[in-house]
C-alpha cells in the first residue's frame, strides 16, 4: 500500500484536501469517486529535498502521549473519532501533530479506518505506533491500546529525560573545560608572549611548547577550523548511510563502560515495544521486527532480524534471540519461560522493568567516572599552563641583570 494525496470538491461544494492509503492512483480515484466527491487530482505523496527537514520531523512523544491517553479517554466514553480528533486538535500544541490530525480527520470522512488514515504519517510517527493500533481495530479493543501506548510513550520520554539529566553536568564542565582552554590561547598567552619577548631571555622547554602551540594555532586556525568543518560535515554526512549508523553503533558498544550503558538501554526499549505490542494483538514476527527498529540500534536490529527469519521458519523466539549473542542469558531465559507458559508479554516486561532500574544506576556510574575525568583533564591543562608562565616568569627574573 501506498500513500497519495488528494484534492476535491465534496457533495456539498466545500473543497477537501488530505492524504489516503491505497495501491494506486487509481484505485484511490474510484474510492472517492464512489462517495461521492468530484477528484481534481491524485498524486503520491512523495517527499523533495527541500521538504526533507520538514517531512523528517518527528510529532513530541508528550504531545503523543497526551494525545494516546485522550483518545483512550474519548473512545471509552463513546465519543466519535471525528469529534474527539477536532478537540484534541484544537488543544495540542505541537504543529506537527496538528496537521497529522487534520489529514487524518479528512482521511476519516472519506472512509479510511483510523490505523489507515494514521499509517499515512508513518515518518511523524514511532515505527511501531500505525501496527499496534492495526490490531487494536482489528480486536475492538482501540481504547485500552491507546491506553497502553500512552503509558509507554511517557515512560520512554522519563526514561530520556533521566539521561539527559543525568549527561547535563558533565556536558557543562567539558564545555567550560573547552572555554578555558580557549581564552588561555587566544588572549592570555599572546600577551605573555609579548611580555617575555622584552627581555630577549632563554625560555624554558614547557614555556616554549605552550608558545609554539599558540603559535600554531594563531597561524593556521583557518585551515584548523575548515578542516574541523570538514570533520564534521563528513561525521554527520556518514551518520545519515546505513553503513555508517552500523559503525557508529558498534563503536558505541565497544566502548568500555558506555557499551554497558548502550547495551542496557538497547535492551529495555526492545523489551518494551516488544510488550506494548505483544499486548496489543501484533503477530510476534512483525511485533519483533518493528521492536528492533525501534530499539536504535543497527547492531541489534540487524540480528533481530535474523532471528525474526529463524523463528518464522520454525525456531521460536528465545532460541534464536539467544544465538544473537547480544542478549544476556537471563533475558533469553524469561523469554523462554514466557514460551512455554503463554505468558511472553509479562515476562518482557519485568525484564524491561529489571533494566530500566539497572539503567539508572549504570548512568549514575557513568557520570561518576566521567565528572572526575574532565576534571582531572583540565585541571592538567590549567596545570601545564600554570607551570609554563611561572617558570618563565622565574627564568626570566634569574637571567636579567638587575643594575
Amino acid at each position: 500500500m501506498a500513500t497519495f494525496k488528494y484534492v476535491a470538491v465534496g457533495p456539498d461544494g466545500t473543497r477537501a484536501t488530505g492524504v489516503l492509503t491505497g495501491s494506486s492512483v487509481d484505485g484511490v480515484t474510484d474510492s472517492l469517486t464512489r462517495q461521492g466527491y468530484d477528484v481534481r487530482s491524485v498524486k503520491a505523496a512523495g517527499r523533495n529535498l527541500l521538504q526533507l527537514e520538514l517531512t523528517a520531523e518527528k510529532v513530541d512523544l508528550v504531545e503523543l502521549s497526551n494525545f494516546s491517553r485522550q483518545m483512550a479517554a474519548f473512545i471509552k466514553a463513546g465519543v466519535p473519532l471525528l469529534d474527539a480528533l477536532e478537540i484534541i486538535r484544537a488543544e495540542t500544541k505541537d504543529k506537527k501533530l496538528g496537521k497529522v490530525l487534520v489529514d487524518v480527520m479528512d482521511s476519516l470522512r472519506f472512509g479510511e479506518s483510523f490505523a489507515g488514515a494514521m499509517a499515512a504519517h508513518t515518518r511523524a510517527l514511532p515505527p511501531f505506533y500505525v501496527s499496534v493500533l492495526r490490531s487494536a481495530e482489528a480486536t475492538g479493543e482501540l481504547d485500552v491500546v491507546m491506553a497502553q501506548l500512552g503509558r509507554y510513550i511517557e515512560r520512554d520520554v522519563e526514561a530520556r529525560r533521566s539521561i539527559r539529566s543525568s549527561l547535563t553536568y558533565p556536558s557543562l564542565v567539558m564545555v567550560l573545560a573547552v572555554a578555558v582552554i580557549l581564552v588561555l590561547v587566544i588572549f592570555v598567552l599572546p600577551r605573555f608572549k609579548l611580555f617575555f619577548a622584552s627581555f630577549d631571555a632563554e625560555l624554558p622547554l614547557p614555556t616554549r611548547i605552550l608558545l609554539g602551540f599558540t603559535d600554531l594555532v594563531a597561524a593556521w586556525y583557518p585551515v584548523v577550523v575548515g578542516v574541523l568543518v570538514a570533520l564534521v560535515a563528513a561525521l554527520i554526512a556518514g551518520l545519515r548511510t546505513e553503513r555508517g549508523r552500523l559503525l557508529r553503533d558498534r563503536f558505541l558498544l565497544a566502548i568500555p563502560v558506555v557499551g554497558e550503558v548502550v547495551r542496557f538501554m538497547v535492551i529495555e526499549r526492545f523489551c518494551r515495544i516488544l510488550t506494548s505490542m505483544i499486548k496489543a494483538g501484533v503477530p510476534i514476527p512483525e511485533a519483533l521486527g518493528l521492536a528492533g527498529s525501534g530499539a536504535n540500534n543497527r547492531v541489534y536490529e540487524r540480528s533481530i532480524e535474523t532471528a525474526q527469519v529463524e523463528m518464522l521458519e520454525g525456531g521460536g523466539i528465545s532460541g534464536p534471540m539467544a544465538r544473537t549473542r547480544l542478549f544476556p542469558g537471563a533475558v533469553t531465559q524469561m523469554m523462554r519461560v514466557g514460551e512455554e507458559t503463554g505468558t511472553l508479554d509479562d515476562q518482557l516486561e519485568n525484564v524491561s522493568e529489571f533494566y530500566e532500574k539497572e539503567l539508572q544506576h549504570k548512568l549514575k556510574r557513568l557520570t561518576s567516572l566521567f565528572e572526575p575525568t574532565v576534571v582531572i583533564m583540565v585541571g592538567v591543562v590549567v596545570g601545564f599552563v600554570a607551570v609554563a608562565l611561572l617558570s618563565a616568569i622565574y627564568g626570566v627574573y634569574n637571567q636579567v641583570e638587575v643594575p
